[in-house]
């Protein structure tokens, strides 16, 4: 294949990944509940498969797409996923808010879903956050009681105890940087609590503007999974990774694969 063609071919591939976590584009169609979640799913048919599902959580309006990791723990809701940079997460609040990406690739499910999916005041949920390394290491971090707020919230991050082997980078490294609590944020809707941030001599005004992409940032934090995507060899050293600074430093490393998961309890 001429291999001029191939900034075309990658250009008409990312617009048809973009569509398919698009709510917009998926009110077109007519969709069917499984169930009301993933790990109900995995509940009802205990020899489930991984793979594409249509899921109706209680008060969502409408059912939506989501991948289900079908674990011996039970069905996980995937709402993040990234293994390279064929979708790229510098974007703005509309579609952090509605999703984008591939639901079997890369992909982001977008807030308003995960609002959806931790919103029912009657059962709690697990985040579970699945990292890997380019030296073949692998960690993991969970959450008890995870939930995100609503727009009006600005989707504000709310977790419980952690457990796992990747360190808790959403409390942070050290004091002051507790990502609890706090709103989403984008290069246009700022909620990081930084007026300015002060690391050393830099201050910092914008966390998603040096960190990339979206995220829970405060000041700016230990762990942001949305900047760039660096490869093997070009992956030490950048402000912009995806980065888990309590599992992989002191230098920031961005990491070559990340997933993010919800299960229902």
């Amino acid at each position: 294949m001429d291999r001029k063609m191939w900034p075309v071919i990658g250009l008409l591939l990312l617009c048809s990944l973009t569509d398919q976590t698009n709510p917009h584009k998926m009110k077109q169609r007519a969709l069917t509940a499984q169930g009301q979640d993933c790990t109900a799913i995995k509940a009802s048919t205990p020899n489930a498969q991984s793979g594409i599902y249509i899921i109706q959580p209680r008060g969502a309006h409408e059912p939506f797409k989501v991948y289900c990791e079908m674990l011996a723990d039970g069905g996980w809701t995937v709402f993040q996923r990234r293994t390279g940079r064929i979708v790229s997460f510098d974007r703005k609040w509309k579609e952090y808010k509605h999703g984008f990406g591939y639901l079997e690739m890369d992909h982001w499910l977008g807030l308003a879903n995960v609002w959806a999916l931790t919103r029912s005041s009657d059962q709690t949920s697990v985040l579970r956050v699945d990292l890997w390394d380019f030296e073949g290491g692998s960690a993991s971090a969970e959450y008890s009681h995870f939930r995100i707020g609503d727009d009006q919230a600005a989707y504000k991050l709310s977790v419980g105890t952690y457990k796992g082997t990747a360190g808790d980078a959403i409390r942070g490294e050290y004091s002051g940087i507790d990502q609890n609590g706090f709103g989403f944020s984008t290069v246009d809707r700022d909620n990081d609590g930084c007026s300015p941030c002060i690391f050393g001599d830099i201050a910092a005004n914008d966390c998603a503007s040096s960190e990339g992409g979206g995220w829970w940032f405060s000041g700016c934090g230990s762990a942001s999974l949305h900047g760039a995507w660096h490869p093997a060899g070009d992956n030490i050293g950048w402000g912009s990774g995806l980065h888990w600074d309590t599992w992989k430093g002191p230098a920031p490393y961005s990491l070559r694969a990340t997933r993010m998961m919800v299960k229902s309890m």
